[in-house]
């Protein structure tokens, strides 16, 4: 495990500490699955924004392909 001096505002910290106590779990803990749960977020985010610009880049040859599929005459 890794130990990190973080500076936290004490609103927001205060906030943390009272949900952790209501969840019956430690600060420790509960800031450490906040933190896992961002990470997963923005995880997320990052594959979106690249799946989102390499569809932009294939998009024409996908028409292309698509017109081509639309003029074969599959009755013949």
């Amino acid at each position: 495990m890794k130990t990190i001096a973080v500076n936290i505002k004490e609103s927001v910290f205060k906030e943390s500490e009272k949900l952790s106590a209501g969840l019956k779990k430690s600060t420790e803990k509960y800031i450490n699955e906040a933190i896992q749960y961002y990470n997963l977020h923005q995880n997320r985010k990052v594959l979106k924004n690249k799946l989102k610009e390499e569809s932009y880049l294939v998009k024409e040859e996908s028409l292309n392909v698509l017109k081509d599929f639309e003029e074969i005459d599959y009755e013949n």
